[in-house]
């Protein structure tokens, strides 16, 4: 089974992509709801919060996670990898959705975790739209510059937008929030335009034709989920012992209100989710009461 885990609803634009991706596949999709949204949340209370996330997706019988929030993954994924699962789950994996974009941008894989030594091409610049956390991290500045040093990354925190699709604004709000933040942008880089740009952020392509209405023309706007699914396809090729549960299952859970979820949650995945509870067992085994 393949967990998906995100803060809130924007993992499920990254859910959708890999149902079409890997569509013999069984998947459990977990939204911390009730925690929603991470990136202004201190960095230890975003860690806590993913590992809970985590033992929860476990408990549910997965066996691979997909961390589809960039807040969390930025935050504490290498820490997540390198400390707890080794101790507390070392038959399971969890793996971000910043690492594939990196690669894609790069073009070096992620295991080369040194710096190429030469160019992989023409210096150029990118642009990263992303929650002011992801962007405090600065998580793309330097995995991109470790890879693909000629690199240039520019990046632009935009703070209100999760709040804002998470809350059903209306479009006027959302394209004037996403006009003023690429404005900011073009600021930074005196008007000329970046070769492509990351939405950093899962919730942020339900928003993609505003920031392509807003950016100059021609910019390549670089899909997450999309890449996300390519990556986990070779993924599983890689690692055909994480392949080994095929189904065509989608199960949904939150914990927050099912009800409350599932309203919004149909505009993210692109058709009707019904949203469930994390079983009560569950909930009490998490918290020892």
């Amino acid at each position: 089974m393949i967990g998906v885990f995100d803060s809130g609803h924007g993992g499920l634009t990254v859910l959708r992509a890999l149902t079409r991706a890997l569509p013999r596949r069984s998947f459990i999709y977990l939204g911390d709801n009730a925690h929603a949204p991470y990136g202004d949340r201190d960095p230890e209370d975003i860690y806590r919060l993913t590992l809970a996330s985590m033992e929860r997706l476990f408990a549910l019988g997965c066996t691979l996670v997909i961390m589809a929030c960039n807040t969390a993954a930025a935050t504490g994924l290498r820490r997540l990898q390198q400390t707890w699962l080794p101790v507390h789950h070392p038959d399971r994996r969890v793996i971000g959705v910043f690492v594939p974009m990196v690669e894609a941008i790069t073009g070096v894989p992620w295991m080369d975790n040194i710096r190429t030594g030469h160019h992989a091409g023409e210096p150029r610049t990118i642009a990263v739209f992303a929650t002011r956390h992801t962007v405090n991290t600065g998580v793309y500045i330097c995995e991109i510059a470790t890879r693909a040093p000629e690199v240039k990354v520019v990046q632009q925190a935009c703070p209100a937008l999760v709040r804002l699709i998470e809350g059903a604004a209306p479009r006027p709000v959302l394209e004037r929030a996403v006009h003023r933040y690429v404005k900011l942008l073009m600021r930074k880089l005196d008007g000329i335009a970046p070769a492509a740009v990351i939405l950093g952020c899962t919730h942020y392509p339900i928003v993609a034709d505003l920031f392509a209405n807003a950016l100059p023309s021609g910019v390549e706007i670089l899909s997450q989920p999309d890449i996300t699914a390519r990556s986990l396809v070779h993924y599983l090729q890689r690692h055909p012992d994480k392949d080994n549960q095929h189904g065509e299952t989608v199960s949904f859970y939150t914990t927050g209100n099912p009800a409350l979820v599932s309203r919004l949650a149909s505009q993210f995945y692109g058709s009707p989710v019904l949203f469930q509870a994390v079983p009560d067992e569950l909930e009490r085994a998490l918290t020892g009461s």
